[in-house]
């Protein structure tokens, strides 16, 4: 008797369900991202990535502003700050402008690793991902980033009000 073959319901659904698929696209790049960075030896997981990546490119942050520039809820980025201070790679002190405030920044480790991973990691995981894109139609980077604007602009629940309107 032969495997059976289930339809992919998601994929099937179209649009009712783009969320889901990319929810299922975001969580098997993030896998074998994980399964890449094991191999270059480096004791992160690929969501900590952003976090360095963010502190590396605008410099110290406060924890407010690390959750806007990773597009992740304060509580999230709280805790993902947590786990890479525990680590090592990052360390909160006070802001040099106003003693209240704190700030996050990389420490000598977390440095050493972001050049590491600036050399040897990011390229091969972002050419990684350009050959998994290359014969998709359009800039597909354009239109996420489109998507991501539109729903700043009107979420979901707005849009689907708005056209239920213009419905007779």
């Amino acid at each position: 008797m032969g495997l059976s073959v289930v339809e992919d319901v998601v994929k099937s659904l179209g649009y009712l369900c783009l969320g889901s698929r990319f929810r299922r696209i975001g969580e098997r790049l993030q896998a074998d991202t994980q399964q890449m960075i094991e191999e270059f030896g480096v004791g992160i997981q690929a969501a900590q990535y952003p976090f360095l990546g963010a502190i590396d490119r605008l410099g110290p942050l406060t924890i407010g502003e690390l959750a806007q520039a990773v597009g992740i809820t304060q509580p999230g980025a709280t805790r993902t700050a947590s786990q890479l201070m525990e680590l090592g790679f990052l360390s909160m002190q006070p802001s040099a402008e106003d003693q209240r405030r704190r700030v996050v920044s990389l420490t000598p480790e977390g440095q050493e690793l972001v050049e590491y991973s600036k050399q040897q990691v990011w390229p091969r995981i972002a050419a990684a991902v350009a050959d998994l894109c290359k014969d998709l139609d359009g800039r597909l980077l354009a239109q996420l980033a489109a998507m991501e604007d539109g729903l700043a602009e009107a979420p979901l629940i707005r849009r689907a009000r708005a056209a239920q309107e213009k419905t007779p």
